[in-house]
């Protein structure tokens, strides 16, 4: 009696520590993915004063092996949510973790949702939404285009 005894809380104990994993890792995958941005003239539009938007660089919390990039325009994605992305790139399989990108720039592992697109040309003053997703885990983020 006291082997079964000593059996069960065993078992008890190995389901408990199953249990808190899980909970562990799917709550730390289903926290959002948090972007920033920066938009930085280069030297070369300063010496030259050549009108355009500045390169944009988005920022993340942390390294993320991500599976889709889509930046669209805000005022026609809220009234359309199939609006035309202007830049959208997807992952089949492995892309490379990435803490940081350019607006247009080829990230390895992920490719354009259409052959052959590229990124269009931002217009100044426009509000955006960038959306980006790892997985199951996503994150959107507005900015402006200057």
């Amino acid at each position: 009696m006291k082997m079964k005894s000593w059996l069960f809380a065993l078992l008890v104990l190995l389901v408990a520590v199953a249990g808190v994993r899980w909970i562990a890792v799917h709550r730390a995958h289903s926290k959002a993915i948090k972007v920033f941005h920066t938009s930085r003239p280069s030297m070369w539009m300063m010496r030259s004063r050549r009108a355009g938007t500045a390169p944009l660089t988005f920022g993340l919390d942390s390294r993320w092996r991500l599976t889709e990039i889509k930046v669209v325009a805000l005022a026609e994605w809220q009234t359309n949510q199939f609006a035309s992305p202007l830049w959208h790139l997807v992952s089949d399989s492995n892309s490379a973790p990435v803490s940081a990108f350019t607006y247009g720039q080829r990230i390895r592992g992920m490719r354009p949702e259409v052959d052959g697109a590229q990124a269009k040309p931002l217009d100044p003053g426009t509000t955006y939404r960038l959306f980006i997703a790892a997985g199951n885990v996503s994150g959107q983020h507005d900015f402006d285009a200057r």
